[in-house]
């Protein structure tokens, strides 16, 4: 398992952090532990349908009709013999 240390971490934030410990009645290791998975989670969930979120933001503002150009016959290949 791997470890990690988080340095420059602000006074309030530890304190925050040790508040929200004690009132889940862990450890503000376990803590931090639960917070990362849980946004990680989150993250991991949005990330997936993506198309969904641009149709959520998008769709609001409408749709465009584009002009299809016309279709043409293949041309024939050139003969290179």
């Amino acid at each position: 398992m791997a470890s990690i240390t988080i340095r420059q971490l602000g006074d309030e934030t530890k304190r925050r952090l040790r508040m929200r410990a004690a009132q889940h009645g862990r450890s503000m290791e376990e803590e931090a532990r639960e917070i990362l998975r849980g946004a990680l989670a989150v993250a991991s969930a949005e990330a997936v349908d993506l198309g969904a979120r641009i149709r959520g933001r998008m769709g609001p503002l409408g749709g465009v009709d584009l002009d299809l150009a016309p279709r043409e016959p293949i041309r024939e290949p050139p003969d290179l013999g």
